[in-house]
């Protein structure tokens, strides 16, 4: 396996932990501002939260000029490659799939999703942990706390 990949596959594998890091003292933090947006219903197909992954893609995107454009910056064409691809992977599972905002997948369910979608629906029933996506660490207590509710907050957004 070139190096190249390896890069990519890595930088793949650290953003899990890196976009918790974001979700929880970003988005939940001084950026809530924008991230709010995302823990109520939603009145059109847009909402503020959005900003966070076209402003994610404009720093990929530098990356992607320096790497290709100037000596010595080439392994974050790679980088940008893996962020890239975990940024397919998050919004296909967080938005088309949990979130159904694009009808991609109508009523159909896939386990392991459904599965990611538990999780999420504990984040947004207490706005706490977890805060990944695609390898998400649900406290025990909470997901104790959400099997004995019936509210689902992802119903309505």
């Amino acid at each position: 396996m070139g190096s190249g990949v390896v890069i990519a596959v890595v930088a793949f594998v650290l953003m899990e932990p890196f976009t918790a890091a974001m979700h929880r003292w970003v988005m939940h933090g001084f950026g809530a501002f924008l991230h709010r947006s995302h823990h109520k219903a939603r009145l059109g197909r847009w909402e503020a939260n959005d900003w966070y992954p076209v402003t994610f893609a404009a720093i990929v995107n530098v990356g992607f000029f320096a790497g290709f454009n100037w000596d010595g910056f080439g392994a974050l064409v790679p980088v940008g490659i893996g962020v890239t691809a975990y940024g397919a992977a998050y919004a296909l599972v967080h938005d088309v799939y949990i979130h159904r905002r694009f009808g991609l997948f109508g009523t159909r369910h896939v386990a392991v999703l459904d599965r990611l979608a538990d999780a999420h629906r504990i984040h947004h029933l207490y706005s706490a942990a977890p805060f990944g996506m695609l390898l998400p660490v649900v406290p025990r207590s909470l997901r104790e706390r959400a099997a004995r509710t019936e509210r689902d907050p992802l119903v309505t957004t």
